[in-house]
C-alpha cells in the first residue's frame, strides 16, 4: 500500500464529483484528499485525488475512472515528475507575546516564497497560511502541536500539475 495520486480532466457538470466519489465508496476505497477546479476551459474541471492502494487496486481504481462517461482524461501521477502544494490554515491559539514571537519565527523557518505566511493576528493567537508540500505541512504542523497547547488546523486537499521540466515534487 501507498500513497498514489491522479488527475482527472471531467465534465464541468452537476453531479460529476457525486459520481467520481461515489465510484470510491461503492468499492470501498478510502478517498485521502480530493481537489476539484474549472480548467482554462469553463467546461472542464480538473480533480486531484489521492488515495492510498496497493498496484491491483489502483490499476482497477485507473480502469474504472476511464470507463465512466464524464471523465474526458486519467492523469496517473504517481510516478512523473509533478509540482504539488498542499493548502493548510493553522490557528495557534493562548498565546502571550513570546508565543506569538515563537510562531513568526516558525513561519519564517518555512516560508520558501511567501509559502507560509501569517495571515491575522488576535490578541491571544494568530493564523498561519501555508502552501507547501503534504510532507512539509506535516512538518510543520508536529511542530505547531510540539510548541503549543491549543492549535486548530484546516487543510485542503494538494492540487498538482506535471512538471515542464524533469524537476520533481
Amino acid at each position: 500500500m501507498k500513497n498514489r495520486w491522479i488527475a482527472l480532466y471531467v465534465e464541468n457538470q452537476v453531479g460529476v464529483l457525486a459520481k467520481v466519489s461515489g465510484l470510491f465508496s461503492a468499492k470501498s476505497y478510502n478517498l485521502q484528499t480530493l481537489t476539484v477546479g474549472t480548467t482554462e476551459r469553463e467546461d472542464v474541471s480538473r480533480m486531484t485525488i489521492s488515495v492510498m492502494a496497493d498496484d491491483v487496486t489502483f490499476e482497477q481504481i485507473k480502469k474504472q475512472l476511464n470507463a465512466m462517461v464524464e471523465v474526458i482524461k486519467v492523469i496517473d501521477l504517481t510516478t512523473i515528475p509533478i509540482h504539488m502544494k498542499e493548502l493548510f490554515y493553522a490557528k495557534v491559539y493562548d498565546l502571550n507575546e513570546a508565543g506569538k514571537t515563537e510562531v513568526f519565527q516558525i513561519a519564517q523557518v518555512f516560508d520558501q516564497g511567501g509559502n507560509v505566511t501569517v495571515a491575522d493576528v488576535g490578541p491571544d493567537s494568530a493564523l498561519l497560511q501555508c502552501m507547501l508540500t503534504e510532507r512539509r505541512n506535516n512538518e510543520l504542523i508536529t511542530l505547531l502541536k510540539s510548541r503549543f497547547k491549543k492549535i486548530q488546523v484546516v487543510r485542503g486537499g494538494a492540487v498538482a500539475i506535471e512538471s515542464i521540466s524533469t524537476s520533481c515534487r
